[in-house]
């Protein structure tokens, strides 16, 4: 559906730092807002982000 374009540290990255957010709703302050994680840790298990679509950005090597 979507071409990938985020890379492999990239990737990485985002799903760190959506499962840290994640775990705010568990842990900690216990506030909805670390739903928002679900984001960054979609994007980063499918390799890809609309966001860097539109703003025509690709960290991943070129095919």
């Amino acid at each position: 559906m979507f071409k990938a374009n985020v890379g492999g540290l990239d990737r990485i990255l985002r799903v760190i730092v959506g499962l840290g957010l994640i775990a705010i709703v568990f842990v900690g302050p216990q506030t909805p807002w670390g739903w928002v994680g679900l984001v960054p840790l979609l994007t980063g298990l499918f390799g890809t982000c609309p966001l860097y679509t539109l703003l025509g950005i690709r960290t991943c090597p070129r095919r």
